[in-house]
């Protein structure tokens, strides 16, 4: 790596701020397995209290180190300048959140260590023996590390910190679907090994499949009961502490509600006129939407929209490469994926190893479907494929050796990737490729969720009042089920995704409004640069400037965007 050194020789951000992950890879080797480290894949991480407390020690120490570099001689430098402030931001609001006990309450449908743990698994290196080996490896750790994590539960509750009654139902649920009534996740997973570790195989992945069944009887049995009555909401004090952690700003909540409902009223009128073009007469466009349900342009076979899929990506980079992005050959490779039985409902992205020795991948939860509308996988293809998630971390991973490690894979701020992806359904609108009436309205559809989503997350966490001008519930308090009725009523998904959004907005407070906030951002700042550089901007150049900065959180993000 090619980063800039102290010829004091004193280390430097971008240095501190490597050695950081490389220590936190040696605590948590799921880390490690995101970003292709040799030696990850046979371990899990501690995710007891006191691994949990050597993460935050690493923290706390990287910080002292910061402080030091930060005073060194060459610490002024633009890329050391935008490293230091990032490390010390995301470093800050990661420990705000663990002294907050958070990690001893981390129940939820996404996101949480459970997770943590089969997603290790998904992105493993298969490819020989021996990845094969280490693979049964890690299966036998699979005890120790739920075992971990079930004493940071207990260790919640102690403290009387308890995780919301919903996220445990999910959970439970969940992990139900994973053990399985015939065959397990595990089993399936190690189907395709060598006929010669078989056995060891079976064994380790039986062995895993009884640490889950274990984890679900006991949140059923023993801590489902104990925290039952506990609220699914968080209140404005845990909301500003976890939305800090997710957007990397210290946002003006009552505003961005505000901005919500802006959105909201904006969205719905286009939508309606929208609407009338896929159907006439349509009372609501989600009357038009579910004709498209019906009768719209749709692939059928699971198998034949994975391919579908992976063509409209790879059409997509042709038709953008060299005219609005400058690719480098690895960043155009993106494979679509089924997702594992038993993931929430969303569709989501994976990023590639630091080597792309593993390439960026989509993943599409099928949820017992075998058709799927075309005006809705369009959009999400935009939004986690190209040119959304895969481009911008691709092109992180591709220009870490310029920046750090840290700046392109941990550190990542939601808000950021995810407003990027956002802004990126918009850009593909803008240039032209959404003109056919049921994509565009599929388009709108999903700018409207991450519209309702800014009100609901804000809202119902908060417990603030439905505005009068709304046309649902005017002057009444938000609560979870107001929420799930409205997002229902505002959104093409069925019935299981829209319970599933909701159980996930609970289960990450602040998480959901990261996207319209963040896509606000990269508007913004688009639009500053492009005011600074007048008949001169390039917006290819722009994107690629943006895109090769690394992560930042929304404040800092907006600075930067705009001086390009």
């Amino acid at each position: 790596m090619s980063l800039s050194s102290n010829p004091t020789g004193g280390r430097l951000p971008r240095q501190v701020a490597d050695a950081h992950v490389d220590a936190l890879v040696a605590l948590d080797p799921v880390v490690g397995t995101f970003l292709g480290v040799a030696g990850s894949s046979d371990r899990l991480p501690d995710f007891s209290p006191q691994g949990r407390e050597a993460v935050a020690g690493l923290a706390r120490t990287t910080l002292r180190q910061l402080a030091e570099a930060e005073a060194a001689p060459g610490a002024d430098d633009t890329a050391e300048r935008r490293c230091a402030r990032l490390l010390r931001e995301r470093l800050t609001a990661e420990l705000a959140v663990d002294e907050a006990g958070e990690g001893l309450r981390a129940v939820a449908n996404l996101g949480s260590p459970l997770h943590q743990v089969r997603d290790a698994f998904t992105l493993t290196p298969m490819e020989t023996d021996e990845d094969w080996a280490a693979i049964a490896r890690r299966l036998r750790a699979v005890p120790d590390a739920l075992a971990g994590y079930r004493a940071s539960l207990e260790a919640g509750l102690a403290r009387a910190l308890p995780a919301g009654p919903r996220q445990v139902a999910a959970v439970v649920g969940q992990l139900t679907e994973w053990v399985g009534a015939d065959r397990s996740f595990f089993a399936d997973l190690t189907d395709p090994g060598p006929e010669r570790l078989r056995d060891e195989l079976t064994k380790a992945a039986a062995v895993a499949t009884g640490a889950l069944a274990d984890l679900r009887d006991w949140l059923r049995d023993g801590y489902a009961p104990a925290v039952e009555g506990a609220p699914d909401v968080v209140g404005r004090e845990r909301y500003v502490r976890l939305a800090r952690h997710h957007n990397g700003a210290d946002l003006d909540l009552d505003e961005a509600y505000a901005y919500g409902w802006s959105e909201f009223h904006r969205l719905l009128a286009e939508m309606r006129t929208e609407a009338e073009r896929v159907l006439p007469g349509a009372g609501t466009p989600w009357e038009a939407l579910a004709w498209c349900d019906r009768h719209g342009e749709a692939v059928e076979g699971v198998e034949e929209t994975r391919q579908w899929l992976q063509a409209l990506m790879d059409d997509t980079i042709d038709r953008l490469d060299g005219t609005h992005f400058e690719l480098a050959e690895r960043v155009r490779r993106v494979e679509s994926h089924i997702a594992p039985r038993g993931s929430a409902a969303a569709p989501y992205y994976t990023e590639p190893s630091l080597d792309f020795s593993r390439p960026g991948r989509t993943w599409l939860p099928t949820m017992g479907q075998t058709r799927f509308p075309v005006y809705d996988l369009v959009t999400t293809w935009y939004h986690e494929g190209v040119p959304g998630h895969h481009l911008q971390l691709a092109q992180w991973a591709h220009v870490a050796d310029r920046l750090s490690r840290y700046q392109t894979t941990v550190a990542c701020v939601g808000a950021n990737a995810e407003g990027w992806a956002l802004y990126a359904e918009r850009l593909m609108d803008e240039l032209g490729f959404l003109t056919d009436p049921e994509r565009r309205l599929g388009y709108l559809d999903a700018q409207m969720m991450r519209a309702v989503r800014v009100v609901v997350d804000i809202g119902v966490h908060l417990e603030l009042e439905i505005p009068g001008d709304s046309p649902f519930h005017p002057g009444e308090r938000w609560t979870p089920g107001l929420a799930q009725e409205f997002l229902g009523r505002h959104t093409s998904r069925p019935a299981d995704y829209v319970e599933s959004e909701i159980t996930r907005y609970l289960g990450m407070p602040g998480q959901a409004i990261g996207y319209k906030l963040g896509e606000r951002v990269w508007l913004t700042g688009r639009e500053a640069a492009r005011a600074r550089h007048g008949a001169d901007f390039d917006l290819k150049a722009w994107h690629m400037a943006a895109l090769s900065q690394g992560s930042l959180g929304l404040d800092d993000l907006l600075a930067e965007l705009s001086a390009l």
